[in-house]
């Protein structure tokens, strides 16, 4: 398990969770066919964040308090994180991307036929040991319609003198349509669904922080993101200067421009953090209405938030 993210489990107690969490994944890849194992074996490394599963644990336990943690809910964690590792392998191979986390990416290693193929097969399987609830298959199933959506929207939108609004409706079916999952798989209801969105643009806004900051903690792409012109929340920022705006608007921005669009972006980060403050204040007054436990649910507030600081 990647080290940032061990200190929150143990802090939370979910140990014995994750633990049970990597069974389920290492007894699915043992299962899958031994043309694909070679790749599984690769992209569920080991230091894996893990976040998204942490957070179905931490919904679950605000909301029912000390019940231990059903194995049911340990393997939706284990199918939703099935899912987001087919999203990792599709951004990789959309950024050109050779590295995540100083390691190579599923394409870079083994081939772009055979990752796009192991892609797939992630998601059949995800559906399969999802078979029996129905409640489970209608959630990932709109999360991956949403995004699909979300994606061409994003790629579309690119060098767009567009603002923050914006950048929070990309954010939230982004990254916030598969917290909003992990929250309604936990609970089982919309309670926590608003919540799921907000820790997620939450998550998502950090991630874009710390690109610009040079941190690997949340494994983004921001080269990637400032080279193809996509809104991130210290771009949306930055392009409220009128020339920069200019810059970011071209379709081939030379390197200078890229690096003058980047000092603006260093430039508004305390309005990106305010922002982001922001974000949180809103998450932590969903968990504290709709559950009787929110204690779980603020720590993983406070542990995101941190993440663009790190």
């Amino acid at each position: 398990m990647d080290t940032i993210t061990a200190n929150i489990v143990s802090d939370l107690g979910f140990e014995k969770e994750m633990d049970r969490l990597r069974k389920v994944l290492d007894e699915w890849i043992a299962g899958t066919s031994d043309e694909m194992q070679p790749l599984f074996d690769w992209q569920f490394v080991a230091g894996s964040k893990y976040f998204r599963p942490l957070t179905i644990f931490g919904c679950f336990q605000a909301t029912h308090g000390d019940v231990p943690i059903p194995d049911t809910m340990i393997r939706s964690a284990a199918v939703l994180e099935m899912m987001h590792n087919m999203t990792l392998v599709v951004d990789d191979i959309l950024d050109h991307s050779d590295a995540r986390r100083g390691k190579a990416t599923l394409h870079a290693r083994f081939g772009m036929l055979p990752a796009l193929m192991a892609s797939g097969y992630i998601v059949a399987d995800g559906f399969a040991m999802s078979a029996q609830d129905p409640h489970d298959i209608r959630l990932f199933a709109a999360l991956l319609r949403r995004l699909g959506v979300a994606e061409c929207a994003q790629w579309r939108l690119r060098r767009q003198p567009l603002g923050v609004s914006d950048w929070e409706e990309i954010a939230g079916e982004d990254t916030g349509s598969m917290f909003e999952t992990c929250a309604c798989l936990a609970t089982r209801d919309e309670k926590l669904r608003q919540f799921g969105r907000l820790i997620g643009m939450l998550y998502h806004g950090c991630d874009d922080v710390g690109d610009v900051q040079g941190l690997e903690s949340l494994g983004g792409g921001g080269e990637e993101d400032l080279r193809d012109g996509i809104l991130t929340l210290p771009a949306a920022l930055a392009i409220q200067n009128r020339d920069i705006c200019e810059i970011f608007c071209k379709d081939e921005p030379s390197a200078a421009d890229l690096e003058a669009i980047k000092e603006e972006m260093l430039r508004r980060l305390p309005d990106a953090e305010e922002h982001l403050d922001g974000l949180a204040r809103d998450a932590k007054w969903e968990a504290q209405i709709h559950t009787e436990h929110p204690r779980v649910l603020e720590a993983l507030i406070d542990y995101t938030r941190e993440l663009s600081k790190r």
